[in-house]
């Protein structure tokens, strides 16, 4: 019997959510995005997950990415979201305002998880390490198909930049002005550096800026594995749906 849950993405510039079969990792419904709110305080948040609960209209668990290293469903950071969330009980608030339990994790981790279950990490023995650039640099790190939770490489410093995301994300790109094969240099420093700390056995490619691989894939460095994530931009969206119930 197939099993379906929502699965919810909170990102700096959208949220998104599907409902998700999470014996194949597929869409069961078209992806719902309503804008970030801006400022994304955390009741002009929770009010629009709650939107999307609500458009997505379907009684099964609820998983939600969220931008922050997530320890027991409370935010301990605020990547690309108000810092009023530091040491919001993520979970609790939106139950208490849409009396609907959910389970958290950070956002990366989620894109992490869909991408060994499903993926281009699937089956994949040692290190692999799931980028996502999007609004910031998430980051999810797998070992041996296990997740390590929190693994958070958009916030080191590189090149005088702190946190890294500031300048090398895909918002950056555009907020720089610049085209994809500049920013597809600048990507490879940061995957050459990122590598070198981690030394993965694989890097998987994901985020926003996935969809345009074309466009600067060439660019990285031909002597570090690099694929495109094959979930695309909904990885976070399925990996969500996973950790939910």
């Amino acid at each position: 019997m197939t099993e379906l849950r929502i699965g919810i993405d909170v990102g700096g510039t959208g949220i998104k959510g599907a409902i998700v079969d999470v014996d194949t990792g597929d869409l069961n419904s078209d992806r719902l995005r309503i804008e970030t709110p801006k400022p994304a305080t955390v009741a002009s948040v929770v009010q629009t997950v709650a939107r999307v609960i609500e458009g997505l209209d379907h009684p099964g668990p609820i998983g939600v990415g969220f931008p922050a290293v997530v320890v027991n469903g409370v935010s301990w950071t605020a990547n690309n979201i108000d810092d009023g969330w530091i040491g919001t009980d993520v979970a609790g608030t939106i139950y208490d305002v849409t009396g609907r339990e959910v389970s958290v994790v950070n956002d990366a981790d989620a894109a992490g998880v869909a991408e060994a279950a499903f993926g281009a990490a699937k089956d994949i023995p040692g290190k692999v390490l799931v980028l996502t650039f999007g609004t910031g640099i998430g980051s999810a790190l797998m070992v041996d198909g296990i997740l390590v939770r929190n693994f958070e490489l958009g916030q080191i410093e590189f090149e005088g930049v702190r946190p890294a995301e500031l300048e090398f994300s895909a918002r950056a790109r555009e907020d720089l002005g610049l085209d994809w094969e500049v920013w597809g240099d600048r990507t490879a420093r940061y995957l050459e550096l990122v590598n070198t700390v981690v030394n993965p056995d694989l890097i998987v490619f994901g985020g926003g800026a996935c969809k345009e691989w074309e466009h600067f894939h060439e660019r990285l460095p031909s002597s570090l594995k690099v694929v495109q994530a094959q979930l695309l931009n909904n990885s976070g969206i399925v990996g969500a749906a996973l950790i939910a119930g």
